[in-house]
């Protein structure tokens, strides 16, 4: 998945084991479906929890 307002997706990497063994992993974002108000208009977005958190502090001091 994919933040539609930042951009955020998965990152990939390496677990690193105790004896320095390497093996792939991902780290997924935290996305999450919301309805947001853009231009006067109700969508609904994938939005990262980031993104939520700042759309909610822009929706209260608006």
């Amino acid at each position: 998945m994919k933040c539609d307002l930042c951009g955020k997706s998965p990152q990939f990497g390496h677990n690193v084991s105790h004896s320095k063994r390497h093996t792939n992993r991902m780290w997924l974002p935290n996305i999450h479906t919301a309805k947001v108000t853009v231009n006067g208009r109700a969508k609904r977005l994938n939005l990262c929890t980031r993104c939520l958190r700042t759309q909610y502090k822009v929706a209260k001091t608006a």
